[in-house]
């Protein structure tokens, strides 16, 4: 079964730190092919304890947008989990180079448990067992930040990250399902996230199948989150919803079905 699992969606250090949401990243499971995307605080715990339980050994990839400490903090122990202990050589990390050089936050002493270590860079491409992804564009964030698109037979999955809007963002991430990260209720000029007039815009632009909204803030989360992504359905016609913690999207042949 192709889906796609939120473990948390908890967005920025307010809502992560006093974990009003869980944080543990999205999961991935398409055309015979696993990868773990963003693996925060408490990535591990959320995966065995969803119900059915994510096996981390089943793991073929994990992908670091960036460096922060509500993507990656839980890198290191699922590069253990994956690999049995280091038992077991297998996977493939990919991460920003300032994830992986200087203060890393992939650890050395993790790195030769997988079978390959990938430095993200801008425009790049890359393939993971039967699926393939890019990283089309440098975001502006405070740190070295990318989006990813997935491609597959069945369909096109793009995320995009924590960024500030800028021009022409929504033109590198056309795609079937849209995964946005949308921190704000409103924007704000001196906070490099997405605000709701931002997804918006996107929104309109790609005009995907369906649109998930993830990664939330404080202010999203007391004006819920759901309602917004009801109210934008309506705006725009497009189908947008916002995830929970441990939703699980099945993507079938009519590209994508919500499970509760």
């Amino acid at each position: 079964m192709d889906f796609i699992k939120f473990l948390g969606t908890a967005g920025a250090r307010f809502a992560v730190t006093r974990q009003i949401r869980k944080s543990g990243g999205i999961w991935i499971s398409l055309d015979n092919t696993q990868i773990l995307i963003d693996p925060g605080p408490g990535s591990l715990v959320r995966c065995l304890s969803s119900k059915p339980a994510l096996n981390p050994q089943d793991l073929d990839a994990i992908i670091l947008s960036h460096r922060h400490i509500d993507h990656s903090n839980d890198i290191n122990i699922m590069i253990e989990a994956m690999t049995n202990g280091g038992n077991k050589k297998k996977g493939m990390v990919f991460a920003p180079s300032d994830a992986l050089d200087d203060d890393p936050v992939v650890l050395h002493h993790f790195r030769d448990h997988v079978s390959k270590i990938v430095t993200l860079k801008e425009k790049g491409s890359y393939k993971v067992g039967s699926l393939s992804f890019s990283t089309p564009i440098r975001h502006i964030h405070d740190v070295e930040t990318y989006g990813l698109v997935c491609h597959s037979d069945q369909c096109t999955i793009s995320y995009i990250s924590d960024t500030k809007y800028f021009e022409n963002l929504e033109n590198f991430y056309q795609s079937d399902v849209l995964i946005a990260n949308v921190v704000l209720r409103d924007p704000k000029d001196y906070i490099n996230h997405l605000s709701i007039d931002d997804i918006e815009q996107i929104i309109t632009q790609i005009k995907p199948a369906k649109t998930i909204l993830t990664h939330f803030g404080l202010t999203m989360i007391r004006e819920k989150p759901w309602e917004i992504a009801e109210m934008l359905s309506k705006k725009i016609g497009c189908d947008v919803i916002a995830a929970s913690d441990g939703l699980q999207v099945v993507l079938d042949q009519k590209l994508c079905k919500t499970v509760r």
